[in-house]
C-alpha cells in the first residue's frame, strides 16, 4: 500500500517542462542551491556563468510569486526545500553534410521542479508528514 503525502499549506512549487539544456548541466547548478534561501539562491544564479542559470532563475523567481500571490507567505523566509531534474525528449534535426548526406544534432531537454517552504511554520510541519 503507498501512503498518500499530505500535501504542506505553506509549500509553493513551479515546473519547468522541456527547458533546452541537459538534465546533467542543470543538476549542476541544482546542486549549488538546494537547501538556501530564496535571496541567496537569486544572488548565486545571477553570479553563476552558466546557461542553464537563467531557466532555473526564473523558476525559483516564479515559485517565490505562487508563494506571494496564492498562499500570502513572506518571501523573506522561503527556502529552497526540493529541487528536482529529469531529462525530457530529446529534440533531433538533420543538418546537411557534404556529398549529399545527413549529420543527426540531437537537444536534450529537461524538466525542472522547485518546492520553496516557508521557515516561519515549521512548528506545523510535524502534522504534515
Amino acid at each position: 500500500m503507498i501512503k498518500k503525502r499530505k500535501k504542506n499549506p505553506y509549500e509553493a512549487s513551479a515546473l519547468g517542462q522541456y527547458i533546452y539544456t541537459s538534465a546533467h548541466k542543470a543538476r549542476r547548478i541544482i546542486d549549488q542551491i538546494r537547501g538556501r534561501s530564496y535571496e541567496e539562491t537569486l544572488m548565486i544564479l545571477e553570479l553563476m556563468p552558466y546557461r542553464a542559470c537563467y531557466p532555473i532563475f526564473k523558476l525559483v523567481y516564479s515559485a517565490a510569486a505562487n508563494a506571494s500571490h496564492n498562499m500570502d507567505l513572506n518571501e523573506g523566509s522561503l527556502f529552497i526545500s526540493k529541487v528536482e531534474v529529469n531529462e525530457g525528449t530529446t529534440m533531433k534535426k538533420l543538418k546537411p553534410r557534404a556529398r549529399g548526406r545527413s549529420y543527426l544534432i540531437k537537444r536534450p531537454t529537461c524538466h525542472i521542479s522547485i518546492v520553496l517552504e516557508d521557515i516561519s511554520y515549521e512548528e506545523y510541519e510535524e502534522d504534515f508528514l
